[in-house]
């Protein structure tokens, strides 16, 4: 196996996703880029080499899950094994997303995505995960899942939204769980807030640049042994429940 520190990204062919995978194939790593489009896909892995940066292309759809055993088979082929995995893939669905008037199928989609496509490409990748020595999983998130904000009055929360807000507060959920299971083993799994950054996601109307967005999660998989597990976590340090 190659002594190289491998890396997947999901969702990584443009915003923050490329950015943490740029910011990992600075370190020297080998980044996988996660992503459905093929086209897309191939030009971020060409951009990312242009910079430098060891990144190879994963075709990778976190809602099929034929999907995602190729994209485990193929890193297990090219590798042997993983040593950081980002969940960063996700959708916000579309609008309204009032309460009183969503469509059932926009919070389905969304959970399908930010959510079970999480388990599901985690669950596939931690067969290569526990084979690496200092194993690490970042789980995209935001604040707009932290149930403390929303319910502090005044608090900028973003507009009412409940497919996107509460699909991150469902990701927080699931990743203490992961961390109470893997809580024996050298496993660390945390969460990262990005911040509000200009992305196509909302239509570019952050105030942070993906680059800044991307450097809690790029802290997050670089890790010590011994570090913080199950931790909801931004540039500021601990984010609330």
């Amino acid at each position: 196996m190659s002594e190289q520190t491998i890396a997947l990204v999901t969702g990584a062919n443009k915003g923050i996703g490329y950015e943490i995978a740029a910011g990992l194939g600075a370190l020297g790593w080998s980044v996988g880029v996660g992503a459905r489009d093929e086209q897309r896909r191939e030009a971020a892995v060409e951009k990312l080499r242009a910079g430098g940066a060891d990144a190879f292309g994963v075709p990778l759809d976190v809602t099929d899950d034929a999907s995602v055993a190729a994209a485990a088979r193929l890193i297990e082929e090219r590798a042997g094994r993983l040593d950081v995995l980002v969940n960063n893939a996700g959708i916000t669905g579309s609008e309204p997303q009032r309460p009183t008037t969503v469509d059932l199928a926009t919070v389905r989609t969304v959970v399908e995505t930010n959510v079970l496509g999480v388990i599901r490409v985690t669950n596939a990748m931690l067969p290569l995960l526990r084979l690496s020595a200092s194993p690490r999983i970042v789980n995209m998130s935001s604040g707009v899942g932290s149930l403390t904000r929303q319910t502090t009055p005044g608090a900028e929360t973003g507009p009412i939204a409940i497919a996107y807000a509460p699909s991150k507060t469902f990701l927080n959920a699931v990743t203490v769980q992961y961390a109470k299971e893997l809580a024996d083993t050298n496993v660390l799994i945390n969460l990262a807030c990005p911040g509000y950054c200009a992305t196509d996601l909302n239509g570019f109307r952050g105030v942070r640049t993906p680059e800044q967005g991307a450097a809690i999660a790029i802290r997050l998989a670089t890790l010590p042994d011994g570090g913080p597990t199950g931790g909801f976590f931004d540039d500021d340090g601990m984010v609330p429940w």
